[in-house]
């Protein structure tokens, strides 16, 4: 009988800390929808930290954020660190537009860069991840590490799956991507682990006109309404999908 009490209260103690759980994560989750609601064109730069301002990557960042926001008026946001998002940061603020940071509080303090003119701090890391993957109309991948490619794996796995809508995913360092394309065709597509029309969901290019050209044809989306998402289901009920499995 003691035994069967103590679970109960066990279960009880656990329910009560999930729920409480579920409300801290849920509230992080509105504060990041209300924040980037402010900016309804926005574009999210990724790439490496540890690129320094003499990389010819963070001068390509800097360039082009500074155009983004000069000529097409979009805010630009990143994860408000060093390396590629201080360069997009810095290209923004110098340019007068929106440098928005989607900070991460840590043990110990993050390295912020000083070019953000507005900013939020998340506790929780997959929070953080969500609103920089669908807060924007635009993503634009420089080279990096680990974390980078997580990020464009997953977004590219979004865009595969229509979980997102057509958005640019955009890749500038074709010396580094086009060697990541090739795996993707050589062993992926080749094996049919997934389609070949799957390389259709990204661009490579270290062209800034052509990425220009490519976000003026984008249309602005709104992939984070808060009265509820609205999802687009394309095949019938009598359809099937085409054979191949989404990139994970």
């Amino acid at each position: 009988m003691e035994e069967s009490t103590n679970s109960n209260l066990e279960r009880e103690m656990m329910d009560k800390l999930a729920s409480e759980r579920v409300a801290e994560i849920a509230k992080e989750f509105s504060a990041g929808f209300k924040f980037l609601e402010d900016f309804p064109k926005s574009v999210t730069f990724f790439g490496s930290n540890q690129v320094k301002e003499t990389d010819k990557f963070y001068e390509s960042a800097r360039t082009l954020s500074s155009r983004l926001v000069k000529e097409l008026d979009y805010s630009v946001v990143s994860g408000g660190g060093p390396g590629i998002m201080e360069a997009a940061d810095r290209g923004a603020f110098e340019a007068g537009g929106n440098s928005l940071g989607l900070l991460i509080k840590l043990p110990h303090e993050q390295p912020i860069n000083g070019y953000i003119t507005k900013s939020i701090s998340f506790y929780y890391f997959f929070a953080r991840k969500y609103c920089l993957a669908f807060g924007a109309e635009v993503f634009i991948f420089y080279p990096g590490g680990l974390g980078t490619l997580d990020e464009f794996f997953e977004i590219l796995t979004l865009a595969q799956t229509q979980k997102i809508g057509k958005i640019p995913l955009i890749c500038v360092g074709s010396e580094y991507w086009n060697k990541m394309k090739s795996f993707i065709q050589e062993e992926m597509v080749a094996r049919g682990y997934v389609r070949s029309s799957d390389m259709d969901l990204f661009t490579i290019t270290d062209d800034h006109d052509e990425i220009i050209d490519i976000i003026k044809k984008a249309p602005v989306q709104v992939n984070v309404p808060l009265s509820g998402l609205e999802v687009e289901v394309p095949m019938s009920k009598t359809e099937t999908a085409e054979p191949g499995a989404p990139l994970l």
